[in-house]
């Protein structure tokens, strides 16, 4: 597909512009507000298991507010209190000013009550400009250009509200606002249903991958060997010479099965790391990203402390379950009260082989089971440390791992080559919307599906 280029064009004065369309207005983000850009409370609120949204940096990705994603929740008294200075509402948009994901954007499109904490700057748009081409011109190559040349360093990156008001943008008339955005609607839509089509086939794949893994864990890889009963009615037979025993059984004997750090306070930039659920829960985040909190209040906590190769388990929350393997580069590192943590001892068991069993359809059916609560679940530790976990001889467990990993080696391979997929349509997606929002494509004369087929 190709497009045009506008008759004339205009030097922007903006270096990471670069030239625009002669006709387009080029101004800064303050000049087309109808309220002056503000962020979120800048204090640690008291966080309690149900009530108002609290979001902040982790949940905006891709011009989307993730609800999922949340910091956490605060009292209806506190989300009053702090929307005297900013109430959100639909056609917002917002842009982490801190933190590994500085620069990033989402708009508002839900009309329910929520509030932001001070890593969001919030953008009302005013008269003059139409808020899904401003977070598209937001979320394009050259904004972020800009942002990554006018952010500092502290601890970490960040951008000063001052500065993200004086940030330049493009402004071309309304009606040519509405063309650019409904010709990026469609034409995004379009690839990200390729991208939909990759996902899928990833889901399949791991599906399958996880099916695998499951029957060998608890079916082991000989199928004419003798079985028996497990005793656990969701696990059925197992292996007559494997054994089925309680979590607390396979963990070393000075590091219980043990939660974390109940109240963290503020953070602190020089503190120890204090792992949540959110941050593996999609994939470990950024270690930037990661909470960290103070000596004195960690050092109550020294029993939770990690080391690499443990694993930890998220057990309240809608992520409840959720089980992962901690990287060496969180040796040392503490939890907080929402994460167990369970040091597996390797002269019993396999540490790959116990998570594989957790993360198994029969692991999760313990989950199931034992989880309390319908808006925040939740596992008591005296019901993990009894998960049913199965115990092949430890040299069988070995095996079985390695003929796993042999396996599925070629669902791994296309799993990857799905991913690099997705990786070169979302760069596509980008630099169309990057064209489109700084002029160096004219979409004027572009019509929609619908008017080329009738």
């Amino acid at each position: 597909m190709s497009f045009p280029k506008y008759a004339e064009y205009k030097d922007s004065g903006v270096e990471w512009l670069g030239k625009v369309p002669r006709s387009w207005r080029i101004l800064p983000i303050k000049r087309v507000v109808s309220t002056p850009v503000t962020d979120g409370p800048h204090e640690t609120p008291q966080f309690i298991d149900d009530g108002v949204p609290f979001v902040s940096a982790e949940a905006i990705s891709s011009g989307q507010i993730l609800f999922e994603r949340i910091r956490g929740f605060i009292s209806q008294a506190d989300h009053e209190r702090y929307c005297e200075k900013y109430k959100p509402q639909r056609g917002d948009i917002f842009m982490v000013k801190s933190g590994a994901s500085t620069g990033t954007t989402a708009m508002v499109e839900v009309d329910q009550e929520f509030s932001i904490w001070s890593p969001l700057a919030a953008i009302r748009c005013g008269v003059d400009a139409i808020p899904k081409f401003v977070l598209h011109f937001l979320r394009s190559r050259h904004f972020q250009e800009g942002v990554t040349l006018n952010w500092s360093f502290g601890t970490q990156q960040n951008i000063g509200m001052n500065v993200i008001e004086n940030l330049k943008i493009t402004l071309p008339a309304l009606s040519e606002q509405r063309t650019i955005v409904a010709f990026l609607d469609q034409e995004a839509a379009k690839i990200d249903a390729l991208v939909a089509e990759q996902r899928r086939l990833i889901e399949l794949l791991q599906e399958k991958r996880q099916a695998v893994i499951s029957h060998a864990v608890t079916k082991g890889l000989n199928p004419d060997v003798r079985m028996k009963p497990s005793g656990i009615e969701w696990l059925g037979d197992v292996p007559e010479h494997w054994e089925v025993v309680p979590l607390r059984r396979l963990i070393q004997s000075e590091r219980r099965i043990t939660y974390g750090i109940v109240q963290p306070g503020k953070p602190d930039e020089n503190g120890r790391y204090m792992v949540r659920g959110q941050d593996y829960s999609y994939g470990w985040v950024d270690p930037t990203a990661i909470f960290r909190v103070s000596d004195e209040i960690e050092q109550p906590y020294k029993r939770s402390r990690l080391a690499g190769g443990d694993l930890i388990m998220t057990i309240v929350g809608a992520g409840v379950g959720n089980v992962t393997t901690v990287p060496n580069w969180l040796d040392g590192a503490n939890i907080t009260q929402t994460t167990a943590r369970i040091a597996v001892d390797n002269k019993k068991a396999n540490a790959w082989f116990v998570q594989s069993v957790l993360k198994s359809a029969i692991g999760q059916r313990s989950v199931s089971y034992f989880a309390k609560g319908a808006a925040q679940p939740g596992l008591n530790l005296q019901h993990v440390k009894l998960f049913p976990i199965t115990k092949p001889p430890l040299d069988e467990q070995t095996v079985i791992e390695e003929s796993i990993r042999s396996h599925l080696h070629g669902s791994d391979f296309l799993i990857t080559e799905c991913g690099k997929a997705i990786t070169l349509l979302q760069e596509r997606r980008t630099a169309l919307i990057s064209a489109a929002v700084t002029g160096k494509i004219d979409v004027r004369g572009w019509a929609n599906d619908e008017e080329r087929d009738a």
